[in-house]
């Protein structure tokens, strides 16, 4: 491949994302993984903490929200530091996103009730009234995303004919989310 080859896949591989473009993109590739590892102590200075967690849900401004153990040491460090980066991955080759964000901790009962799923009573024996769960709410701020540009199909297909050929073609699409 030429340099100019080269330079126009690259730029044809960068979307930055602001706004409701960068909302839906949070949304739809987190919805897809499920899951991700919370990170806290962001800006205290000691070691940071990152644990598995799951959102229980995340709306169409791109918040996440999850239900957590009022108790736990991540509600001990969001009373610290707010700050949090939420990481997720798909798969070995996309669906890549690290959201950096604020997050606030409640124990409103109607969002609770809103978003308990009855698999938590595995952690929350007593149920939907379980005194120790709290919601924590993450708004992102920024962040960073890798992906696909036709599907994780499509660049598996492209990927084994480039192995093939031996020859790069790459259907990857990376770039800053701002909301």
């Amino acid at each position: 491949m030429d340099t100019q080859q080269q330079q126009e896949q690259q730029e044809d591989s960068i979307k930055d994302l602001q706004g409701t473009e960068a909302k839906k993109k949070i949304k739809d590739m987190a919805e897809a993984v499920k899951s991700c590892f919370f990170v806290t102590n962001i800006t205290t200075g000691q070691s940071l903490s990152t644990r598995p967690m799951s959102p229980q849900k995340v709306d169409d401004d791109g918040i996440f929200w999850f239900l957590s153990n009022k108790e736990s040491h991540k509600n001990m460090d969001l009373k610290t530091d707010s700050n949090v980066q939420l990481l997720f991955q798909g798969s070995a080759y996309s669906d890549f996103l690290s959201i950096y964000g604020t997050a606030t901790i409640t124990e409103d009962k109607s969002i609770i009730k809103e978003l308990w799923d009855p698999t938590l009573k595995t952690w929350f024996t007593e149920g939907v009234d379980d005194p120790r769960i709290s919601v924590i709410k993450v708004e992102p701020l920024e962040g960073y995303y890798w992906d696909t540009k036709n599907g994780a199909a499509v660049a598996l297909v492209k990927r084994l004919a480039g192995a093939i050929v031996g020859k790069t073609i790459d259907d990857s699409v990376e770039g800053t989310i701002s909301v």
